[in-house]
């Protein structure tokens, strides 16, 4: 059992999180929980970076608006700290291009809590280069 944190965030409060967290990837880019994130989150892929729930809100849109057949498989969730999550997955979907590519992206993602149980920071990484990932509009994944 883990230590309980200085914050006092409860291990129910994290495991809330944790399945919220996998329900929103099983409907991504749909019907997001963004209420799990705090209104100051801090966000970071390859792509972007930026500060707030709101601009969260559009770039998840913009995802949904311009790629099609959206997939964001879940791979696994750890718990490398008591407020922190690491997710797994792979993002599939189909490029807004004439001839219309699959593109996959491997990668993770890790979450930070704050003590209110709400993310204060979601950093995602790439397994690939974005150079692979561009190479898939032409060869495919």
């Amino acid at each position: 059992m883990d230590k309980p944190m200085d914050n006092q965030l409860s291990e129910a409060a994290v495991l809330t999180v944790i399945e919220a967290v996998k329900a929103d990837y099983a409907r991504f880019p749909a019907a997001q929980s963004y209420d799990l994130y705090a209104k100051d989150v801090y966000f970071k892929d390859p792509m972007n970076e930026f500060r707030g729930v709101a601009r969260y809100q559009r770039m998840i849109g913009f995802i949904q608006q311009w790629f099609r057949h959206i997939e964001l498989e879940l791979h696994g969730v750890e718990r490398p700290q008591t407020n922190a999550i690491t997710t797994r997955w792979t993002l599939h979907f189909t490029a807004p291009t004439p001839w219309q590519p699959r593109i996959s992206i491997p990668g993770w993602s890790e979450l930070q809590l704050n003590g209110d149980g709400l993310i204060c920071s979601h950093v995602d990484y790439w397994s690939c280069s974005r150079w692979a990932v561009l190479k898939q509009l032409f060869h495919g994944p």
